[in-house]
């Protein structure tokens, strides 16, 4: 025999059985079987800080809405009177009423596309900008976002001051033009120009930073491949770029006109605490209703008239949304 047949064949082991799969464990402690009570467990601080915080103040205001309440009611000399719609009919009949609703929805359209345009602008332009300057220009945005509104209508005063206004001064210099001494807020129309120029000014960081951070997820395969196809900047932009950012855009949207739709401190301290009526928005004719004319109960039915009318945009911008989720 030869050496190779006198060695001992190695043995091979047998082999393993295949590990069982565990059952699934019946449902855990303190949950049920979908899990349902532990997201309403974890949003129980935040909903109950809102009852506290906005439970009472809504329910007043709904309550004050139906009374008859003024400085009577308020001292206690005479007790609060049920009075029905009363507070609703003469509001929806009051002409002046309906101009300052008018008034209101002009100057809240006009801040949210000079907002989303402005905004959308400069949110592109940041996209082709060294990394150092596009972090100025942030750092700028956020320092005057952050800024106090009744700071920022400070300043803003005194840029459009008719006798100490840099604004003036700057102009003047232009060949042909004079407006050394111009009052900006003669006439509503220029007055509500410079505060919705305000407003603007306050709100186009937000949507900026928002925009570009949306823009960082388009992606770039497709926009090269929009050009190959022959399309120009503004076909790429309008095909693929705003497509994906729509969804960004209808949220930016929807915040733009519930924040412009409640302007009250811009022109309460532009126009010193009075506001003229060529000036009136339906934050500040609800307070003046309240505490100038001292009709709480009235000033309480404008409020709640706005609050209805913010409904519906939110209910607007939840049909957008959804609409959007069954496309994707």
């Amino acid at each position: 025999m030869s050496a190779a047949d006198t060695t001992t064949p190695a043995k091979v082991p047998p082999p393993r059985p295949a590990p069982q799969r565990a059952l699934p464990d019946g449902p855990r402690r303190g949950r049920t079987a979908n899990g349902a009570p532990v997201p309403w467990l974890l949003l129980a601080p935040c909903l109950l800080i809102l009852v506290l915080v906005m439970g009472y103040p809504l329910v007043r205001l709904v309550t004050l809405s139906f009374q008859k309440f003024g400085q009577s009611q308020l001292w206690g000399f005479q007790p609060a009177e049920s009075v029905g719609f009363d507070n609703f009919t003469t509001v929806l009949g009051d002409g002046e009423f309906w101009a300052v609703v008018l008034r209101t929805i002009v100057f809240a359209a006009g801040c949210v596309i000079f907002t989303m345009v402005v905004g959308m602008l400069i949110a592109l332009l940041l996209q082709r900008v060294s990394g150092w300057l596009k972090t100025l220009i942030n750092i700028v945005l956020v320092a005057s976002w952050g800024m106090p509104v009744i700071v920022a209508t400070t300043v803003f005063k005194w840029l459009f001051d008719s006798d100490y206004g840099i604004l003036n001064a700057l102009l003047s210099k232009l060949p042909g033009v004079e407006l050394i001494g111009h009052n900006w807020f003669a006439s509503g129309p220029q007055g509500l120009a410079v505060i919705m120029l305000l407003v603007v000014w306050g709100a186009v960081p937000f949507v900026v930073i928002t925009l570009s951070a949306g823009l960082t997820q388009v992606p770039q395969e497709l926009e090269e491949a929009a050009r190959l196809d022959g399309a120009n900047g503004w076909g790429v932009f309008r095909h693929v770029t705003l497509p994906i950012l729509k969804p960004i855009i209808v949220m930016l949207t929807t915040l733009s006109v519930i924040w412009d739709m409640g302007v009250f401190p811009q022109v309460f301290v532009m126009r010193n605490g009075h506001p003229e009526q060529e000036f009136q928005l339906l934050q500040t004719y609800s307070y003046d209703r309240a505490f100038v004319v001292n009709d709480y109960a009235q000033g309480s039915a404008i409020a709640l008239l706005t609050v209805l009318l913010l409904l519906g945009v939110v209910a607007v911008y939840m049909r957008q949304m959804l609409k959007i989720g069954e496309v994707e």
